[in-house]
């Protein structure tokens, strides 16, 4: 009996000895916490100044931060043909000196948080993630060369007045990608900032804006966007898309906030259409933010969607190569139904209705339902003509997961949120590799992408 008494003391003393070695005593960490995954998911809280928030990261998605890097960099490799390296160095000469000093702190706190973790990424490595999304862009200008235009991303919509339940704003998005980044790219950060507003928003390890970008911010703002399909255009003088998405999350307090300092040194790096509501006044906006077009639209009364279909004339001219009048578009397809969808659902439109129109199949090109890349929920790799020049047939991309929210969701800064698609689908990264071998450069970091319930996320109290 005091044999096994004293064991137990001994097991009991290492457990001690073990828990107190975490670096949870570095007092950077002080208020942060990461909480268990739930239904894909993984919630982070970060506070305090920006070298704070940046540490906190670091730390506690050290992993998750380090296997995304891997991710990063095979699809850029694949996509352009250059080695990381090269990036780090685009990282480090062209992006940073546009980079304003509370980024850079906070960015730099990554990569201190990843060392205390025993990550060998460093701020570079930071910061080429950072702009994984807008580079190709970069990599077209530097080099002068025809590379694919920007693919297209995501479908989402905003809608207010006579449209909604409560003729507040109510607001909805699926994130369109490749399954390697997308069933990574479930993340919920809430951070307090030592200024600015307090933000919960989705987002990629180690990235400092969402990335994909749905946000809901103290100020009462409600942002998402698509990205303007087959876009080309880059200023080297310009502010990177990913400081600026971020500081537009973080200090807008209004619609006009918002436009403000998405404008203030456009670089045109990806090129989205942002969909805006301000829960305040129950208006929302449509910001079209090419490089040298940029418009904006408001109402109090009606809707937005957003497709990755560009919208003003002179802005398609001048700035894409987009076929207009190609119904079979994927991009032309998905903005006829959400007309649909928003005529059906006028004064009927809430959370419940959001997550339907983000699981929805209708091809309005074949005139019936059939999941594929020409339907609000993608599943291009359920389609034998992909999504080109981004997918070849069957590729391994499309919705990867939901978000959508009201008014009175996003006064408690809190959104719904579904890992997958949001059909219910499942994807098999085994099974479709051994359909469909052209995609073996993916398998060693390629992972399934189960469909997960609808999970309510709610900042911190």
């Amino acid at each position: 009996m005091r044999r096994s008494f004293l064991w137990m003391i001994l097991l009991l003393a290492g457990a001690f000895a073990l828990v107190s070695r975490e670096p949870q005593s570095d007092a950077r960490l002080r208020g942060a916490f990461r909480q268990p995954a739930r239904n894909g998911w993984v919630f982070v809280h970060l506070e305090g100044s920006p070298s704070q928030v940046g540490f906190q990261h670091g730390a506690l998605l050290a992993r998750e931060i380090e296997d995304a890097r891997k991710v990063v960099a095979l699809e850029l490799k694949h996509d352009t043909e250059k080695d990381w390296e090269y990036f780090r160095q685009a990282a480090e000469k062209d992006l940073w000196p546009h980079v304003e000093p509370e980024y850079r702190e906070e960015l730099q706190g990554i990569a201190e948080g990843l060392r205390s973790r025993g990550v060998k990424l460093d701020v570079w490595d930071v910061a080429a993630m950072n702009a994984w999304l807008e580079i190709p862009n970069y990599v077209k200008w530097r080099e002068k060369t025809a590379s694919p235009p920007a693919p297209e991303h995501c479908s989402a919509f905003v809608a207010t007045g006579s449209y909604t339940t409560d003729g507040r704003p109510v607001i909805g998005h699926n994130a369109w990608t490749g399954y390697l980044d997308g069933a990574r790219w479930l993340i919920v950060f809430d951070i307090v900032p030592a200024r600015g507003e307090r933000i919960l928003m989705d987002g990629f390890p180690g990235l400092i804006h969402s990335g994909d970008d749905f946000g809901i911010n103290s100020a009462g703002l409600m942002i998402t966007e698509t990205t303007i399909g087959n876009f080309s255009g880059w200023d080297p003088d310009g502010v990177p898309e990913f400081v600026r998405a971020r500081k537009a999350m973080q200090y807008a307090a209004s619609i006009d906030d918002f436009a403000r300092i998405m404008k203030e040194g456009n670089n045109g790096g990806y090129a989205n259409n942002w969909l805006v509501a301000d829960y305040k006044t129950n208006e929302i906006a449509s910001l079209e933010l090419g490089l040298k077009n940029v418009n904006l639209w408001r109402t109090r009364d009606g809707y937005f969607g957003g497709a990755n279909f560009p919208v003003d004339p002179k802005l398609i001219t001048e700035e894409t190569d987009f076929a207009v009048n190609d119904p079979g578009s994927s991009a032309n397809a998905r903005r006829i139904r959400w007309d649909q969808l928003m005529q059906e659902n006028r004064g009927r439109i809430d959370v419940a209705a959001g997550k339907r129109f983000l699981a929805d199949h209708y091809d309005t090109y074949e005139k019936r339902d059939d999941p594929n890349e020409r339907t609000l929920c993608g599943h291009i790799d359920l389609s034998g003509r992909g999504l080109k020049p981004w997918q070849a047939e069957h590729g391994p991309a499309g919705a990867v997961q939901n978000k959508v929210a009201d008014a009175a969701m996003a006064e408690r800064l809190s959104f719904a949120a579904a890992a997958g698609h949001a059909c219910g689908l499942d994807f098999n990264a085994a099974g479709h590799l051994r359909k469909y071998p052209a995609f073996e450069w993916q398998r060693p970091l390629l992972r399934d992408l189960p469909a997960r319930p609808w999970t309510v996320f709610t900042a911190a109290r």
